[in-house]
């Protein structure tokens, strides 16, 4: 196992070449019959660039009512969008911007449609793709990582391969993708069973069954130390860091300090419900994720180690990373 030590990036300097111009356009609407309603999507693309690698972009909840949604994480999509990847991001059936109740069993967090929307979109790139004409001939389909934060980390680790067992009929689900390459979960749940409070076994007994076992794709985990998430296990903030200790590897593990479930601010810019507001930490993932994905997409790129090894130096760490 190796490890690094990870310091604020330098503010003098962008190590991953200047930011290109964005192009973002929503809502982009995939028909979807069997779903409650039509997929809504926004892409995000560099407006130049061909062969652009994807990344399928998975919302949390939160207590915000536009946050989780195709129009949340911008500091996310933004920085991958301006550095050379297509970011999709869709609104999945548990977003408060739709307030369904449909009844269905799995309401309200939906988590099983919520990784089927991912594999939809990749069903239907030909449709994104003539819904976004500046992007046509420009998509590398064969490079796809999924990234997803608290509920949405949940969901790219179940299309990376993580398990759980239906609540409602006993089968085992797996929604694993293999279009899918590698992964980000940030600040994602942990297993379930006895680390879990009664309220998140009652409320989200999807939770309770988390197996990492068989989450064999590579990930990067992205984990705050200071996230306790009282509310969901009784653990503390190591939790989230199961996803990495109880999955085979190839793995990465990304601890940030002090940082609670927020990360800093990723679901938004200067949003009321991040409570560890931190510009620096904000830029550290960016460029931590990326450059994960990078690698991990391009094997042989040595854009991951050459972002570990700068940001070791300087007084006042912001993290770790480690890998298995």
């Amino acid at each position: 196992m190796d490890a690094h030590t990870m310091s604020e990036p330098p503010r003098t300097a962008d190590a991953f070449g200047p930011p290109a111009p964005v192009l973002s356009v929503s809502p982009v609407t995939l028909p979807s019959p069997g779903r409650a309603v039509d997929l809504e999507v926004r892409v995000s693309a560099p407006v130049t660039g061909s062969d652009l690698p994807i990344i399928l972009l998975s919302h949390g909840q939160g207590y915000s009512n536009n946050l989780s949604s195709l129009n949340g994480y911008a500091p996310l999509a933004g920085f991958w969008a301006a550095h050379g990847f297509v970011v999709i991001q869709p609104t999945h059936l548990s977003s408060k911007t739709l307030s369904l109740d449909t009844g269905d069993p799995e309401a309200p967090m939906y988590w099983r449609s919520r990784a089927e929307d991912m594999s939809r979109i990749l069903d239907r790139l030909d449709a994104v793709e003539a819904a976004v004409p500046q992007l046509s001939g420009r998509l590398d389909r064969g490079r796809v990582a999924v990234a997803g934060h608290s509920m949405g980390g949940h969901t790219a680790g179940l299309l990376l391969g993580a398990r759980l067992t239906d609540p409602h009929d006993g089968t085992e689900v797996n929604l694993a993708d293999p279009r899918i390459r590698a992964g980000v979960l940030l600040a994602a749940p942990g297993r379930g069973g006895d680390a879990l409070t009664g309220f998140a076994a009652e409320n989200y007994s999807f939770f309770l069954t988390n197996d990492f076992s068989e989450m064999t794709a590579p990930a990067l985990v992205v984990a705050g130390d200071k996230d306790a998430s009282t509310h969901l296990t009784v653990r503390g903030p190591d939790w989230h860091a199961d996803p990495y200790v109880l999955s085979p590897g190839p793995k990465s593990l990304l601890t940030l300090f002090d940082a609670e479930h927020g990360l800093g601010g990723i679901s938004g810019y200067d949003v009321a419900e991040t409570t560890d507001e931190n510009p620096e930490r904000v830029a550290s993932v960016q460029r931590l994720t990326w450059a994960y994905l990078r690698s991990e997409l391009y094997p042989g790129d040595p854009a991951w180690q050459t972002a570990c090894d700068a940001l070791t130096a300087g007084p006042d760490p912001l993290g770790r990373v480690e890998s298995k």
